[in-house]
């Protein structure tokens, strides 16, 4: 991760290969899911593999079975994890602009536009592992996003959607904070779970 980096990315260019532009809280989202899985969840399934293994029959044991292949999804999941956030390039909205770079719509700017029917929309602009469409966030490189960047309050803009074109007023751009859905513990992990001692219970002689 290219720490204490703050910029804005040039909007006309696609950004380098693998470059991951993102928000502080969005950074943050992953760092914490990242650190869930190592230090609870893999050792938590990890336990639970130990002690099915020592059931018998690995080939019918279906808590075995279970767990090898959770064990797969969640380093598949750290690996994608560790490379995106390698590769974040953090940009804070909240960083102090100056001139078009206060009033240009670029990576985590805040928008709102209206429709040719006049129906207006606010969304706020940042990067690919933090689309959310309840809170109106969108990524930089939807169609969207792509047709609104660099714009400024007065263009009109024309986007290119699966559904058709539509033609868009920008009336307002501005920079602040973007406060990103925070990492929550899943329901249903096995770090969270309930479950009896895994020791066998010894049997009565006679």
């Amino acid at each position: 991760m290219r720490k204490g980096f703050t910029r804005r990315p040039k909007a006309d260019e696609p950004g380098t290969p693998g470059t991951n532009y993102i928000t502080p809280s969005g950074l943050r989202r992953l760092q914490d899911e990242l650190r869930f899985l190592l230090t609870r969840e893999r050792p938590a399934v990890t336990e639970v593999v130990a002690w099915a293994a020592s059931n018998g029959d690995r080939s019918e044991n279906a808590d075995y079975q279970y767990g090898k292949r959770r064990l797969r999804q969640i380093d598949g999941r750290i690996r994608f994890l560790g490379k995106r956030i390698e590769a974040a390039e953090v940009v804070d909205p909240e960083t102090p602009r100056t001139g078009q770079a206060a009033t240009r719509a670029f990576f985590g700017a805040t928008v709102r536009y209206a429709n040719a029917a006049g129906v207006e929309r606010v969304v706020s602009i940042v990067g690919t592992d933090e689309v959310d469409l309840d809170r109106n966030h969108i990524s930089w490189m939807s169609p969207l996003g792509r047709a609104l960047l660099k714009s400024a309050a007065g263009d009109s803009r024309v986007l290119q959607a699966p559904g058709g074109t539509e033609y868009l007023d920008v009336l307002d751009v501005c920079y602040r904070r973007i406060s990103v859905e925070p990492f929550r513990e899943p329901p249903g992990s096995e770090s969270s779970s309930k479950r009896p001692s895994r020791r066998p219970i010894p049997t009565k002689e006679g």
